[in-house]
């Protein structure tokens, strides 16, 4: 009896684990956009001319350190670099959160985006991206 109890806790605590979102510390892989920059999730102020991106809330949310102000999660001002599947890649830093993204995606400013597809693209699909440490 003492074994199966110890067994459905173990369970119980591995089921737990596995619901609480998945926190990457490496990147990511989903579509990639653009947006209008401005006053980030971070407390900086972008413009469209600046290589910068924001990372889907999840991952922002989630990432080691972060608390409920999002200015000081550790995730801001880390450097990705963002791949295509046709191997264009864009090095950028993390200064806003993603509201709209979809865990693994990444919204890009206009220049930045423009280093991989030209603006009329609007999304690209299937971009790997991860931390420059």
């Amino acid at each position: 009896m003492r074994f199966s109890t110890v067994f459905l806790a173990v369970v119980s605590v591995v089921a737990a684990v596995s619901a609480v979102p998945h926190t990457r510390r490496t990147g990511g892989t989903g579509d990639a956009t653009f947006y209008e920059a401005g006053l980030g999730a971070c407390g900086i102020t972008n413009s469209d001319a600046d290589m910068i991106v924001a990372i889907d809330a999840a991952t922002f949310d989630n990432f080691p350190g972060a608390t409920g102000n999002p200015n000081t999660n550790p995730i801001c001002n880390k450097q990705i670099t963002a791949t295509t599947t046709d191997g264009k890649s864009v090095t950028v830093t993390v200064t806003d959160r993603c509201a709209g993204c979809a865990v693994g995606s990444i919204d890009l400013t206009p220049t930045a985006f423009q280093q991989l597809a030209s603006l009329d693209v609007g999304r690209l699909h299937g971009v790997t991206w991860n931390f420059i440490d």
